[in-house]
């Protein structure tokens, strides 16, 4: 896992319209949540339209989102634009769907599993990387409350907790 208080890892991806974008496209914002997700997984589906309230809630705070697909779209294609923008417009994102083909982003995220989720501080350092909450499809409904109480202490300049649970959800599917 990505140690605390590493800098955010550049990046500069598409997203499934093709548009650009990067790290930088959020520097204004006061915390930025980067999530590794695709569309066919049953741990993203079970939190996806959750996911998309809590980014909803947190942009008006001052808090950005970005989710990117690292998977192989070659041996998974349901992961590709097309099955992204239908991903985002089902589960109402609104935020940047990125798609990182060569999948150096998760790399250097050291992402593993989709949701993979990292929660970055206004100078862009590591705070939080861990679940969204204890919720797994059959068992609970999602909430976000693991995110979204580090994004509450992250917002009022308070010690978020190190007893940080990781993510669970499906592997990348590496390319080989």
């Amino acid at each position: 896992m990505l140690a605390l208080g590493t800098p955010a890892p550049a990046f500069r991806l598409t997203d499934f319209n093709g548009k650009v974008c990067t790290l930088e496209d959020f520097a204004a914002a006061r915390g930025l949540v980067v999530a590794f997700i695709c569309s066919h997984c049953p741990y993203v589906k079970h939190m996806r339209n959750e996911f998309a309230r809590f980014a909803r809630d947190y942009k008006e705070k001052g808090i950005a989102v970005v989710a990117i697909c690292s998977n192989d779209t070659d041996a998974y294609p349901q992961d590709g634009p097309q099955g992204m923008a239908e991903e985002a417009r089902s589960a109402g994102y609104s935020f940047p769907y990125l798609l990182d083909a060569t999948q150096s982003v998760a790399k250097a995220y050291d992402a593993a599993c989709t949701p993979d989720l990292y929660l970055f501080d206004g100078q862009r350092k590591l705070v939080y990387r861990g679940q969204f909450d204890e919720s797994r499809p059959g068992r609970g409904t999602p909430t976000g409350k693991d995110l979204r109480a580090a994004c509450d202490a992250l917002l009022k300049g308070a010690a978020i907790s190190s007893t940080q649970n990781p993510s669970l959800g499906c592997n990348i599917k590496w390319k080989n």
